[in-house]
């Protein structure tokens, strides 16, 4: 059996000149945990081209849906960023991750901390209903460069509140939306470290500072906002987590874009 199934592309939407989403159909027997990634890509020259891209759809939606970056001299995104719908791409069959509800310890405050596209994994747990059930408080933040670069997930926020599953939760005011563009005056400005360093981001949405042990954190961008993200939670008191040893914070490590 191959490692891949073929999808069919079912919608684009480009965002920017560096930022894309596309739905696919989904193979019947897939399965995953919302939160988790898979290698996915396309087949050139007869060969695949793939790489690690969160799933921004929910385990329940029939279709998956990506969220990824423009390289113009990437191997793959140069390509992909060219998909059309009815073209195929390549989906692994074993999707895997870091970023699930299990690897959490039980706590009262979820914060989600994203940059770019590191958004895409939390798109997918804030449309999975298991994910307030769990806590009181779930706490997106999302970084970019720039307001359009936030379109997506402002967007997406914005659509939740008429979902059939988790609309009475969004409504309820269980999900708290933090944009910020460090580049312009849109939502707050500066990185998320900067912030809770100086109270600022507490303060501004009126929550207490962090505290391991009510409050959880999963993180997703690029290398350096890991490591400075990371640094964040540990200098908190936190303790990081896996699936097999669920702890207080947890960070994607296969994060592509």
């Amino acid at each position: 059996m191959s490692a891949f199934t073929t999808e069919t592309v079912l919608d684009v939407q480009h965002y920017t000149d560096r930022l894309f989403r596309f739905r696919t159909t989904r193979a019947p027997a897939f399965r995953f945990r919302t939160g988790e990634f898979v290698m996915m890509g396309l087949e050139i020259a007869g060969k695949p081209l793939v790489r690690a891209y969160s799933i921004a759809s929910p385990n329940w939606d029939e279709e998956l849906e990506f969220y990824s970056i423009k390289v113009p001299d990437g191997p793959l995104t140069s390509k992909l960023c060219s998909i059309e719908v009815g073209q195929t791409v390549l989906v692994g069959r074993k999707p895997v991750g870091t970023l699930v509800l299990d690897a959490l310890l039980p706590g009262k405050r979820l914060y989600m901390v994203a940059t770019g596209t590191g958004i895409a994994p939390f798109a997918s747990l804030i449309r999975d209903p298991e994910t307030y059930e769990r806590f009181d408080e779930v706490i997106l933040t999302h970084t970019c460069r720039t307001s359009d670069e936030l379109t997506y997930g402002i967007e997406l926020v914005a659509s939740l509140k008429d979902d059939p599953l988790v609309g009475d939760y969004i409504q309820a005011g269980k999900l708290i939306h933090d944009t910020a563009a460090t580049r312009e005056a849109q939502g707050a400005k500066g990185r998320l470290p900067a912030r809770v360093a100086d109270g600022s981001f507490f303060k501004e949405h009126n929550l207490p500072p962090f505290n391991p042990d009510e409050d959880r954190g999963m993180i997703c961008g690029s290398m350096e906002m890991l490591a400075s993200c990371k640094t964040m939670f540990e200098e908190a008191g936190f303790t990081e987590g896996s699936v097999s040893q669920p702890g207080q914070f947890v960070y994607e490590k296969a994060f592509v874009g």
